[in-house]
């Protein structure tokens, strides 16, 4: 007579078997990431935006530098042209479109704040007077006369005004009008305009 084994096979819930477990933890692609590998990826990630943040720096300085630029620019222009328009209404003579010491001179000599135009019209004088601030567009891009403009102080400015004689000719001098300013980056910036002038209108 033959005899039947019979084995039954019970599982505890909860419990998996050794096997089970073996195979879990062999799966490819089931680990998380560690703590190290966090904080490689945020300080990547802190370059990154350290990176975008000083671009966005850089260029809100370069609009303020347009802006000087674009000041310093009128301020030069304006002096160079008070001097031609002095000498072609006969207000001033060719003796005196000189520096303070030479001849009959009366333009200061070096660097000085930067003034307005006193009761002569000439910059760069001994009559002139505190510059006042210069409006320029804001957002709208247009002179609204309203808190909108803005408004650049010209207290950091100054201005000098050379007049040389040119070499052999006596009825000719170079003018240079230099606008020096600071730039946002820490440094001074200079904006300068030649001219050559003659006694003959």
């Amino acid at each position: 007579m033959a005899r039947t084994i019979t084995t039954a096979c019970t599982t505890t819930p909860g419990v998996a078997s050794a096997s089970s477990r073996l195979r879990t933890a062999a799966r490819p692609g089931q680990q998380g990431f560690s703590l190290l590998e966090t904080l490689i990826a945020i300080v990547v990630l802190m370059i990154g935006l350290l990176a975008v943040l000083a671009t966005f720096a850089m260029a809100i300085g370069n609009t303020t530098t347009v802006q000087y630029d674009s000041v310093a620019r009128q301020k030069a222009a304006e002096a160079m042209e008070s001097i031609f328009t002095a000498r072609q209404t006969n207000q001033i003579t060719f003796d005196k479109i000189q520096n303070v010491g030479a001849g009959n001179g009366i333009f200061i000599v070096g660097f000085n704040p930067m003034t307005d135009p006193g009761p002569d019209g000439l910059d760069g004088t001994g009559d002139d007077t505190p510059a006042q601030p210069i409006r320029l567009p804001g957002a709208s891009g247009t002179i609204t006369n309203t808190a909108q403009d803005v408004l650049v102080n010209l207290g950091n400015f100054s201005r000098q005004i050379q007049i040389v004689d040119v070499p052999g000719n006596p009825n000719v001098r170079q003018i240079t009008v230099t606008v020096r300013y600071p730039a946002p980056q820490g440094w001074n910036r200079d904006y300068q305009v030649q001219s050559l002038i003659s006694s003959f209108r």
